[in-house]
């Protein structure tokens, strides 16, 4: 029996998940789980890499007998820069660093947003690559000499596996570098950012494979086997794994962001579009992900955590917020403080307090946090419809927050739509059909959605 390793790493955890086809069903298996996290470097928040590499490279490792392929994928818009033998020349700065506060505005003038989005059909945020890389020339304007190759964070994992070093397609669409209309590098971005074109390698389609472990990897693990590319951005992943029945519904990847949205054959970078801050990322296939960014499940995690060192569980967090049920207060989820807060309890009850109520109680912050999620989600369907002249008749939920049936209750009766919730492991599974159809176990993304949809059990809350 074939077997395919996905390794699906987001910001506060990596796993690697065993995938196969037995009797017509996808079975999954957890071999290796860690955790992730960024840290302070020299005054900079990074990833140690470092530690990310190793920690795939042991995953691999725990594998009992070497599947057929690998492949990674992660978040989106961090990278790394390579010197002229292959080695890495700069830290792995992470996109909740405060490095880019204040380069949109000064890259206004030369790269004004208004025609940014018209290229790429990018959202504005803070942190996209665009603006990370203008943050280092500003800092860093020697290492710009010495580099000869941009990587995103899984492009930088797999080259550490195979040896091999390319830029994969959906990762590099949210660097807001890449024409949505001709799915290559923008060059005249390029070069009004200044950066050397060099660095920027042809781009690369998900399932592509790059070769074998390299001797290093392979005396590790043990056993050689086919690095692949996967929809590397952990969203293009998971958009692929939801069993939709039909083109009517909405998608929402649930995790520590919440990526809302649709697919679409052709990108939408209208004025409109622009203004409601929807983005258009590359996906499988050179299907667009039309989607909305929110804070999502981030802001429950830290709450989480602040209340007494992740001794609550979440259905304990859901319990404290049904007893404030009826709380009116709300807040924009994806307001700029709460980004990166020092204390996101703090951070919601100021803007509580801002707006007029008293200082509200652990169960009132809860309650707060949830409708404002649910409510957002409802608002983000309403835009969609608008801007895409389409009904939307369902919402499928996948990853971790398809498990919070609470939130997804108050999804459902915020939309008024049914909520579909389930696959939880949403990314991982991206990531293994879209190796599954690379080596022809699969043939289609459509029949992929419906062995998923036969595989998993998938939960139905009516509005």
């Amino acid at each position: 029996m074939k077997t395919y390793l996905a390794v699906d790493i987001g910001a506060s955890s990596g796993r690697h998940i065993l995938g196969w086809l037995e009797d017509g069903k996808l079975k999954l298996k957890e071999i290796y789980r860690f955790k992730n996290g960024a840290e302070d470097q020299n005054g900079r928040l990074c990833w140690d890499i470092d530690r990310l590499e190793s920690e795939v490279i042991d995953g691999i490792a725990a594998c009992e007998t070497a599947p057929e392929s690998v492949a990674v994928d992660t978040w989106a818009v961090d990278y790394v820069l390579l010197g002229k033998n292959g080695e890495r020349i700069c830290p792995a700065v992470a996109y909740r660093d405060s490095r880019t506060e204040t380069v949109p505005d000064e890259l206004e003038k030369t790269v004004p947003f208004a025609w940014l989005y018209g290229r790429t059909g990018i959202q504005m945020q803070k942190f996209n690559t665009v603006y990370q890389l203008a943050a280092q020339k500003k800092e860093m304007p020697d290492v710009f000499e010495k580099a000869e190759k941009l990587l995103m964070i899984p492009d930088y994992l797999a080259y550490r596996l195979s040896g091999v070093a390319v830029n994969e397609y959906t990762n590099a669409s949210t660097t807001a570098m890449v024409s949505a209309e001709h799915k290559t590098w923008d060059k005249e971005i390029i070069a009004r950012v200044g950066l050397p074109e060099k660095i920027f390698g042809e781009l690369h389609k998900p399932g592509e494979a790059l070769g074998g472990l390299t001797e290093r990897v392979k005396e590790k693990v043990g056993f050689d086997l086919t690095v692949r590319l996967a929809a590397s951005h952990d969203t293009a992943s998971a958009f692929l794994a939801v069993p939709a029945k039909d083109e009517n519904a909405v998608f929402l990847s649930s995790g520590t962001w919440s990526l809302i949205g649709v697919e679409l054959k052709a990108p939408v970078t209208t004025d409109e579009s622009r203004a409601q801050n929807f983005t258009n990322e590359g996906g499988y296939e050179y299907r667009y992900r039309y989607l909305k960014n929110i804070m999502g499940l981030w802001m429950l995690q830290n709450m989480r955590h602040e209340l007494g060192d992740d001794k609550y569980s979440f259905d304990k967090l859901t319990e404290l917020a049904q007893n404030a049920e009826d709380y009116k207060g709300r807040v924009d989820v994806n307001a700029e403080c709460f980004l990166a807060p020092k204390n996101m309890c703090e951070a919601v009850k100021n803007e509580l307090m801002k707006q007029g109520y008293d200082e509200p109680t652990v169960p009132e912050m809860l309650s707060c946090v949830y409708h404002s999620l649910a409510e957002s989600y409802a608002a983000a369907i309403k835009a969609l419809e608008k801007l895409t002249g389409k009904k939307y008749t369902s919402l499928n939920i996948v990853g971790g927050g398809s498990r919070d049936a609470y939130l997804n209750q108050l999804t459902a009766n915020a939309c008024g739509l049914p909520v579909y919730a389930g696959p939880t492991e949403g990314t991982a599974i991206g990531n293994l059909i879209v190796q599954m159809i690379a080596d022809g176990e699969l043939l289609s993304v459509q029949q992929a959605r419906d062995v998923i949809r036969d595989s998993f059990e998938i939960k139905i809350y009516e509005p």
